[in-house]
C-alpha cells in the first residue's frame, strides 16, 4: 500500500511539472501569435472553462487582452496546444481608440496657407 501512495504522488508531481512547462510554453506561443500579427499583449490568463473547454483534451484555454494597430483594445480567448497552434474566438473590442484627428479639406489648407503667408510678410516688415 505505501508503495503505491508513493507513485500516486509521483504521478501528481510530474503532471504538475509538465502542465506548468506546457503554460509556460502556451504563453510564448501566444506572445509570438500576438506580436507576429502586430498587436500588443496587454494582459493573459488561464481560463480553463474558457468557450470551447468541454471535450477538450489536449488545449488549452486563455483569455487575453491587446491592443491592435489602430489602438483598439480587444478581449478574445484563444486556444492552443503544443501541435495545433493559436486559435482566437470571442474576439470583441472593448475600447475604441481615439480618432485621429481629421485634416481640414484642401480649401482650407490654401486658405490656412495664404493666412500664413501673410503673416510671415508682417513679420519681415516688422525686422526690417
Amino acid at each position: 500500500m505505501e508503495m503505491y501512495a508513493v507513485f500516486v504522488v509521483f504521478a501528481v508531481v510530474v503532471s504538475l511539472v509538465i502542465r506548468l512547462m506546457a503554460g509556460g510554453l502556451d504563453g510564448d506561443r501566444v506572445e509570438q501569435y500576438v506580436r507576429d500579427q502586430g498587436w500588443e499583449l496587454v494582459d493573459r490568463s488561464w481560463d480553463p472553462f474558457g468557450p470551447g473547454w468541454f471535450g477538450e483534451k489536449d488545449s488549452r484555454i486563455y483569455q487575453i487582452v491587446y491592443r491592435d494597430q489602430r489602438g483598439d483594445l480587444h478581449r478574445a480567448h484563444v486556444k492552443t496546444s503544443m501541435l495545433s497552434g493559436v486559435y482566437l474566438t470571442r474576439d470583441q473590442i472593448v475600447e475604441r481608440a481615439a480618432p485621429a484627428p481629421s485634416a481640414p479639406a484642401a480649401g482650407g489648407l490654401v486658405e490656412e496657407n495664404a493666412r500664413l503667408r501673410e503673416r510671415i510678410a508682417e513679420l519681415e516688415a516688422d525686422r526690417g
